[in-house]
C-alpha cells in the first residue's frame, strides 16, 4: 500500500485511499464520539523556541537547525521554550558538536503537508543562509482531516526536494500512530493506527527517494507511550508532555547527529539491532511499525534501515533473599 500511495504521488494520481468504503462509516462515527475526550483539555499556545542554544561554546560559527511541520514540530502542549522539539535537539547538537545552535521554528500547529510550500518558502527567503539541517515532523493532521495520502506525499517529497536543492540536510519525522491516544476506542484504534502506519512508510519512501532521512516516530515513541500515557501526553490528551517531546527529541537526535557528520557513520550493520539493507519500500513498511527507525537511502532500490536508539539496560539482578537460618557471607566470614 505504501509503493502505491508513492507511485500515485509521484505519477499525479490522487484517488488511492488507505481505508475500504465499508469502513468509512465506522470511523466517522467512532471520530464523533473521540473528539468528544480528545482535545477536552486546553494545549497551550506552543513556546516561541527560536534563538541560540549552547551558549557555553560561544556565539560564533553556529550550526543552523530549522523546524517544520505541525503543532508537535512547533511543540503545543508545553510552556517553556526549553521543552519544545527544536530546544531540545539544539541542545543536544550543541553538546554533540561543541558548537552553539541557532533554532528557527517555523512550525504551525493544526498544518497539514499542503502547508510545507508555504514554511519552506518563507524559510528560504533568506537567500543568504541556509538551514544545515532541517527537521520535519509532519502527517497527524492529514490523517485526521482525510486529505488524500497521495497528495500528503507529494507535498512532502516537494518540500523535501527543495530543501536538498537549496543545500541543507532534512530529517523527517514520520506520521505518529495515532492509535496510541488514549481516548480513541476500537475500532478507531486499530484503523487510525493502520491509517498512520500506512502514511508513515509512504512518507519514508519519498523522503529517501528525495536523498533525505526519516525517523519513525510510530507510537510517539515505542512503549514508553503505550506504558505511561497520562505522562507522555499534554493536557488536553492529544499533544505530547515535556516527557514525550524529551523522548521524541532522544529518537530524532542520532540521526541529526549522523547526517551532520558529528559522528563516524558505519557500514556494518549490527545484527543484535534488527539492522539490515532492504528494499525502499521493504524498510519503509519496517520502519513504520517499529518507532525509532531511521531509513536512510543507500544503493538503489536499496536502503539502509537502522536503529540508533540507545538500548535500554537490563534490570539489575535482585539480590536473593536470606533467612534467619541462612548466614550471609559477612556472618559467616566473621
Amino acid at each position: 500500500m505504501a509503493r502505491r500511495i508513492a507511485a500515485g504521488a509521484a505519477y499525479g494520481g490522487g484517488g488511492i485511499g488507505l481505508l475500504g468504503a465499508a469502513a468509512v462509516g465506522v470511523v466517522l462515527a467512532e471520530v464523533q464520539l473521540a473528539k468528544r475526550t480528545v482535545g477536552g483539555g486546553t494545549a497551550p499556545v506552543p513556546p516561541r523556541g527560536d534563538g541560540l542554544y549552547g551558549l557555553a561554546f560561544g556565539r560564533t560559527d553556529p550550526l543552523y537547525l530549522a523546524v517544520l511541520g505541525d503543532s508537535t514540530a512547533a511543540g503545543q502542549g508545553v510552556r517553556r521554550a526549553g521543552q519544545t522539539p527544536g530546544a531540545l535537539l539544539a541542545s543536544g547538537l550543541a553538546a554533540v558538536a561543541e558548537r552553539p545552535v541557532e533554532v528557527r521554528n517555523i512550525a504551525l500547529p493544526g498544518a497539514m503537508s499542503d502547508d510545507l510550500e508555504r514554511q519552506v518558502t518563507l524559510l528560504l527567503a533568506d537567500r543568504t543562509r541556509t538551514p544545515d539541517v532541517c527537521v520535519i515532523m509532519i502527517g497527524a493532521n492529514d490523517v485526521t482531516h482525510r486529505m488524500p495520502p497521495t497528495q500528503s506525499v507529494r507535498y512532502l517529497s516537494s518540500a523535501v526536494r527543495r530543501l536538498r536543492t537549496a543545500g541543507a540536510e532534512v530529517v523527517v519525522g514520520t506520521c505518529p500512530d495515532l492509535g496510541t491516544i488514549e481516548p480513541v476506542y476500537q475500532p478507531l484504534r486499530w484503523l487510525a493506527r493502520r491509517v498512520s502506519r500506512q502514511l508513515a512508510a509512504a512518507q519514508t519512501i519519498v523522503v529517501v527517494e528525495q536523498g533525505g532521512r526519516t525517523v519513525s516516530l510510530g507510537d510517539m515513541l515505542g512503549p514508553e507511550f503505550a506504558a505511561n500515557p497520562r505522562e507522555m501526553f499534554g493536557a488536553d490528551n492529544y499533544h505530547p508532555s515535556a516527557e514525550g517531546y524529551a523522548t521524541a527529541a532522544m529518537a530524532v537526535l542520532p540521526t541529526l547527529c549522523a547526517v551532520l557528520g558529528l559522528w563516524p557513520e558505519s557500514d556494518r550493520l549490527d545484527a543484535d539491532r534488527h539492522e539490515d539493507m532492504l528494499p525502499v519500500a521493504r524498510a519503509a513498511a519496517t520502519a513504520a511499525s517499529e518507532a525509532g527507525t531511521e531509513v536512510t537511502g543507500a544503493r538503489a532500490p536499496w536502503a539502509l534501515l537502522k536503529h540508533r536508539r540507545r538500548r535500554r539496560l537490563p534490570p539489575p539482578p535482585h539480590p536473593e533473599p536470606t533467612s534467619p537460618e541462612t548466614p550471609t557471607r559477612e556472618a559467616r566470614r566473621t
